[in-house]
Order: structure tokens, then sequence, then C-alpha cells
């Protein structure tokens, strides 16, 4: 008679539901219709639909690979600092009051969704007497709102962003919700190129 298999702390986890731009990738690769269009990641491809590397990013790899100084050390817990002030300074502006005063500082991710996890963690942790609301577009990713209940968030709310009559931004209606909003709550917004929206 052959032993019983030892269980596993995982036995008991079924399947969870997929994350849907994911999900819309798989079914756009198994898809064999040849003029297929994806509406899922948005990446640069070329005319077959294979991905894109900008130009940019290869001489950037390329100059990393061939500069001495370069090695694979660790970087500090918030990544390279050259590179978050760099990128700080370029969103708040060198002239903001933020930047001067040094209330404004980056952190360095894998991702978007990295930073948002990141984020998430950080303000419903550190950040004091902040109201657990977080608000998301309309439309927005399911993983975004995932990503702050999971790091504690009571509640997630939208504010509009997507006027499908006029094929653009609900300004009106963003600015109405985001007014309504208690006070310390946590307002997500993309400063370009707003996924699934493509609005810039």
């Amino acid at each position: 008679m052959a032993a019983s298999a030892t269980p596993s702390w995982f036995d008991e986890i079924g399947a969870q539901p997929p994350i849907e731009v994911f999900e819309m990738n798989k079914a756009f690769l198994d898809d064999t219709d040849p003029i297929k269009v994806s509406l899922g990641i948005g990446a640069f491809r070329t005319e077959e639909g294979k991905p894109w590397v900008l130009p940019v990013v290869k001489q950037a790899e390329k100059a990393i690979v061939e500069d001495p100084a370069m090695n694979f050390e660790y970087l500090p817990i918030l990544g390279l600092e050259s590179f978050t002030n760099a990128a700080t300074r370029m969103l708040v502006g060198a002239d903001s009051a933020a930047w001067q005063e040094k209330r404004a500082f980056g952190v360095q991710s894998i991702s978007g969704t990295g930073a948002l996890r990141i984020a998430a963690d950080f303000l419903s942790t550190v950040v004091p007497n902040i109201t657990k609301i977080v608000y998301i577009s309309n439309p927005t990713w399911e993983n975004h709102r995932l990503l702050f209940l999971l790091a504690g968030f009571n509640e997630v709310r939208e504010y509009r962003y997507w006027d499908a009559q006029k094929r653009g931004l609900d300004l009106q209606g963003l600015v109405e919700d985001l007014h309504a909003a208690p006070e310390r709550s946590v307002v997500i917004l993309h400063a370009c190129a707003h996924n699934p929206t493509v609005l810039f």
C-alpha cells in the first residue's frame, strides 16, 4: 500500500480569478485570426505585432553594459538616488517649492503595478491620519483596486474619467468627484497615457 502524499499548505487554495488585462493578452496571443488587434497591454509593437524596443532603450542598454563603473551591487532601498532625484525633479519641476523644500522624493520600482503596491503599503502603514479611502479612475484595471485593499485600505471609490459620448476626458465629472472626496483621501492619477483609455 502506497503512503499518502504529505498534505501541502496550499491544498485548500483554489484557482483565483484572472486579472483582466493579462487574460485579454492571453486570448489575443491564442487567437489565430491574422487581422487581430490587441487592445490590452499598452506596448510599442511592429507592424507584425512583435514587441518593438525603442532605439533609445537599446542605446541605454549598450551604454550600461559597456560602462566599467556599472556593477550588480544592490541599490539602496529607495533605488538609484541619481535616477529618482532626476525623475522627481522632472515631474514636479526644479523650481517647485516641493522640490526646493525637500518635500518631494521618488522611489524606484520594477513596474507601474509595483509602484502602486509600494505606494499603497507606504500610505497605509506609514502616513498618519489618512482616511484609508482611495480614489481610482473609471475605468482602470481591477488589480489597482485589489492592491489598495490588500494594503489595508477600507474602501476604493471611483472618480469619473472617461466620457463615452465625447470619447475623451470627463473633466467636469473628475473635478466634481475629487472635490467631494473626504479630506486626506488618496487619489491615484495616471501622469500620462492613461491605461486603459490611452488619454494623454
